[in-house]
């Protein structure tokens, strides 16, 4: 078993260098047709050190920024020569591809950041943080009781900002020593301000279910996959009363680690095609798209892993249900949502068409979720979470310029951020 696996792995290296390989060559063909950036035009700074595997995590960021740009301009910058490619080809917002430190050095030079954004933990974050003068701003990819949300990265940042009193009710089980006050800044989720898409099927009577799980995992803490143990089962059973719609959404990693994962995942998508296929009035919907928002916004009930979908669709005050992690190893974080939410155990799958039926007609269900609703968002009323997201930079902003007076001869002998 280890040489199969070993032999997995090896060949996974190879197709990513030759991915990369490739990418390099027409990236540097895209990178000579972009016209040079205007000097000293952008305010600030999104840090993507990620390849394209990961692009879920700016992607959901897109909308938010374009309107925050309005105000702010705003530019990416890119590390990844597969994510570079993907965004200057879909990004709304403008995109540098800065390859090595001495590119990201001679752009960091020429222009007037102030803020700059990270969206995830990547270990390169660290050489942006070289550059002071400016406030580095963690803003995640998501709300959720991951343990990922309570890691002490959080402390390499001089700002966070965080969804609403749940996260930092989380944070401060675990951060010591930290300014909350000053630090994380509740802006609640501007993303939910931009849940809109066009709907890829006619909505008719059929119950809409997305089923959104997330990936296997790297590690057994975190093992919150469910396509391998609930998923087939649960959409068989959808499938089978020909009076629900499916969409499913998985993790774009789904099967990265685990190529039994990956076999379930592919079964699924399977089924949903043959079905149809058989019935083409059902209009199931394997959903691998880059927009995000209007299957958490349409779907009748939402059935999601331990994941920030499970979040995103809290803000809609919507029937949930989260599927139980079947590893006894997986962490749970039971002081939040999660010790309120419907669970869906592994047992339960061949009565989910019950489940469901349960939910909608639920007074208490929907009592419960408005409640905790607003205990991780504070007012979700459309366009409140992005005010909240705009002052917030305002704010920064003027923090930045207050320090900018105090330090202005500092500010005038940038000496770090010139190229050699």
């Amino acid at each position: 078993m280890n040489v199969i696996g070993d032999a997995q792995k090896a060949m996974q290296l190879g197709k990513k260098l030759v991915d990369n390989r490739r990418a390099h060559m027409v990236l540097r063909q895209k990178v000579r047709s972009q016209p040079p950036l205007e000097p000293e035009r952008f305010k600030i700074a999104v840090y993507f050190a990620d390849e394209a595997v990961n692009m879920y995590q700016i992607r959901q960021w897109y909308k938010p920024l374009l309107e925050l740009a309005k105000t702010w301009p705003v530019l990416i910058l890119s590390r990844g020569s597969t994510a570079a490619l993907q965004l200057f080809d879909e990004s709304p917002l403008p995109v540098t591809y800065v390859r090595t430190v001495a590119d990201l050095e001679k752009t960091v030079a020429r222009q007037d950041i102030r803020i700059v954004f990270y969206v995830n933990q990547n270990a390169k974050n660290f050489q942006m943080f070289r550059y002071g003068q400016r406030w580095h701003v963690f803003i995640n990819h998501g709300e959720s009781d991951k343990m990922y949300m309570t890691t002490n990265q959080f402390k390499a940042y001089d700002y966070s900002l965080i969804a609403g009193e749940a996260a930092r009710a989380r944070l401060e089980r675990v951060l010591w020593d930290y300014d909350f006050d000053k630090r994380a800044l509740p802006i609640g989720r501007p993303q939910a301000d931009h849940f809109s898409g066009a709907l890829p099927y006619t909505p008719d009577e059929r119950i809409v279910v997305l089923y959104a799980p997330t990936w296997e995992g790297d590690r057994a803490a975190a093992a919150y996959g469910s396509i391998a143990s609930h998923g087939v089962g649960l959409v068989r059973a959808l499938l089978a009363t020909g009076r629900h719609r499916v969409i499913y959404r998985p993790h774009p990693r789904s099967g990265i680690v685990n190529n039994l994962y990956g076999q379930a995942n592919r079964e699924i998508i399977g089924m949903l095609a043959a079905a149809n296929k058989a019935d083409p009035t059902a209009q199931h919907v394997f959903d691998n798209g880059s927009e995000i928002g209007w299957q958490i916004a349409a779907a009748d009930v939402a059935i999601s892993d331990i994941s920030a979908m499970i979040y995103d669709r809290l803000a809609t005050g919507k029937p949930l249900m989260v599927t139980r992690p079947v590893s006894e190893r997986a962490k749970i974080d039971a002081g939040g949502y999660l010790s309120a939410c419907e669970w869906l155990e592994v047992d339960d799958v061949a009565e989910i068409t019950e489940q469901i039926d349960r939910l909608l007609h639920d007074p208490e269900t929907v009592e419960r979720i408005a409640t905790w609703s607003q205990y991780y968002f504070g007012d979700t009323t459309p366009g409140t979470a992005t005010k909240r997201f705009h002052d917030t930079v305002q704010h920064l902003m003027d923090q930045w310029a207050e320090h900018a007076r105090f330090h202005e001869i500092d500010l005038a002998e940038r000496t770090v951020d010139s190229p050699h």
